[in-house]
């Protein structure tokens, strides 16, 4: 397949239809080199995501596919979030008919990269098109005006104060009308998705046995129409004995780069493993010791939030919207709503299956590439499982609502589209900071102290793959770069691989985290653009490790065995 440029005009001679188009414009008129494209697809790999229902009740295997069919209608709420034109440029890639020349192959190649990156832009090389080269992803993707600037947003509300709660809320989608801005909310702007997607929510909750996941379908239906989701998240933290683990619904920020305002709508569908869950049960009990212990003047610490932290293993079945898009979640910690935090606290929820298979087929591989052999020897699937843990809790802990010049306000608010980041960065940091902790009360086992430096390190490079762009590779540029600066990582120029420097290291750790976390107190913004302008940043050691990887899966593909189940 010898082609240098895919002129998709040629292959797809479609008019776009919307109301912002013209007849005569092309929805796709070039692409990347496919060679290019079918490279960047191959840096997925697929794996099967299987699951086992046996041990549920009938109604929950019901309940479980019903949830599966809502899951899928995030995916197509999310596509219209990412992009104003996503809609067009998939009926063109998958209305391409069979081509006698075998242009067909390269669509389909097409067609998968968009599938995996919702969007005609490439999430690993920092959102650059691979489709329709001209263009560019808008950084508030299609929650505001394609044309609007920060500036404009910003002199709208200064001039309109009544607006502020509405544009600056996760909820809503700001569009022109003629001269006039207007915030919308996502239960109108996304209404044909969310109604039939709050009926399948009220069908699974009549099919479900457990009282508590029933309140919480129902609830989150309701939300749907309301665009009020506080109830909801609060029954989602009061699951219990449940066997079903669903999350679903506007949560992540991470698409909104203009500002880091609008929530993206998204779902995991899960099943508990009980065992490990119980396993990992202690561990939430220590979040008001984690807060006390954090490095940074008590006057920051939120000593009296709300002290709940369960923790759940799970085993992932279907994943839709935000969290399929790109990189795939290994964990998460919700809800995002930091009245609900204070009030009750937030959950981690551990994909043990995910990591697991990432483990095995990404992070072993690059770790025998760019660690020391000492190092290689001193790293493991359970310090890497256990840290994400960690990293999960931490979102649960540090700076949430502040004041700042003398008004109250939130950390998400003032450090606008570098939160995300920062964020990323503070719970990576902070849980390895912590992680000597737990193992000093006996939580974690010894040699996991031992292990937790060297497989962290060696897990930045995973991480880092991800793009700088993307909060979770960003977030590890900065690390990687900060301890290298401080000592805490030494680099071998020869051999081309670094190593923990175990004498430096914890006060590394430490520095960082003290740093990241007085910027999120302070809600500084110039302060937190100044650390992602020094240390996010290819250095030759990081340029030099990344082409060493260049044949290893960036990440995993998942293809779930329930959508065959579905289809059946």
């Amino acid at each position: 397949m010898k082609m240098k440029m895919i002129t998709m005009a040629m292959l797809l001679v479609i008019a776009c239809c919307g109301p912002a188009s013209t007849q005569d414009d092309m929805v796709i008129k070039d692409s990347r080199a496919i060679e290019h494209v079918e490279k960047q697809l191959n840096k997925f790999v697929p794996v099967p995501i299987a699951y086992d229902d046996s041990f549920l009740s009938k109604g929950d295997k019901k309940a479980l596919l019903k949830l599966v069919e809502a899951g899928k209608l995030m995916d197509e709420i999310f596509l219209r979030q990412v992009y104003g034109k996503n809609v067009d440029i998939r009926k063109a890639l998958y209305t391409h008919k069979e081509a006698s020349d075998g242009s067909n192959a390269e669509t389909a190649i097409l067609r998968d990269y968009f599938d995996v990156n919702f969007g005609p832009f490439d999430r690993l090389e920092g959102d650059e098109p691979f489709i329709n080269l001209d263009t560019h992803k808008p950084k508030g993707a299609n929650y505001y005006p394609e044309d609007i600037s920060k500036e404009e947003f910003e002199q709208w509300i200064k001039d309109h104060p009544e607006d502020d709660s509405l544009f600056t809320g996760y909820f809503t989608v700001i569009r022109r009308d003629g001269n006039q801005l207007k915030a919308i909310p996502y239960s109108e702007a996304y209404k044909e998705f969310l109604e039939p997607a709050a009926k399948l929510l009220r069908e699974a909750a009549e099919l479900t046995d457990n009282a508590s996941l029933k309140t919480y379908l129902t609830s989150r239906a309701d939300a749907f129409s309301s665009n009020d989701y506080y109830q909801s998240d609060m029954d989602w933290m009061d699951l219990k004995d449940h066997a079903i683990e669903v999350v679903i619904g506007p949560y992540e920020v991470y698409e909104d780069k203009l500002f880091g305002y609008k929530a993206a709508f998204e779902c995991f569908i899960t099943l508990v493993d009980p065992t490990d869950s119980e396993k990992l049960k202690a561990v939430g009990g220590y979040l008001n010791e984690l807060e006390k212990g954090l490095p940074i003047p008590d006057e920051y610490k939120k000593l009296d939030r709300g002290s709940s932290s369960p923790i759940k293993v799970v085993n992932e079945v279907f994943v839709g919207g935000d969290s399929k898009a790109g990189v795939q979640t290994i964990a998460f910690n919700l809800p995002n709503d930091v009245r609900v935090r204070e009030a009750k606290g937030s959950k981690k929820v551990m994909l043990k299956n995910v990591s697991q298979a990432k483990y095995d087929n990404i992070s072993r591989r690059i770790m025998e590439r760019v660690l020391s052999e000492e190092d290689q020897k001193n790293v493991s699937f359970d310090a890497f499982f256990y840290h994400v843990l960690l990293h999960e809790m931490v979102h649960g802990i540090g700076p949430g609502n502040i004041v700042k010049d003398g008004k109250a306000t939130t950390v998400r608010k003032e450090l606008q589209e570098t939160g995300s980041m920062l964020e990323e960065a503070k719970a990576d940091i902070v849980g390895l900071f912590h992680f000597p902790y737990m193992v000093e009360k006996g939580v974690f086992a010894k040699e996991l102290g031992e292990q937790v430096y060297a497989s962290f390190v060696g897990g930045i490079f995973r991480s880092v793959r991800f793009g700088f762009e993307e909060a979770h590779g960003g977030g590890n540029v900065i690390i990687l770069n900060y301890l290298m600066e401080k000592g805490g990582i030494d680099y071998n120029a020869e051999t081309q691989r670094f190593s923990v420097n175990y004498d430096k290291i914890a006060d590394a750790v430490r520095d960082l985290s003290n740093k990241i976390l007085m910027i999120q107190a302070k809600g500084d913004y110039e302060g937190a653009k100044a650390l992602i302008a020094d240390y996010c940043v290819a250095t030759p050691p990081l340029k030099a490790a990344l082409a060493k990887l260049d044949d290893i899966p960036v990440d995993i593909r998942p293809v779930y065995a329930v959508e065959k189940k579905l289809e059946n």
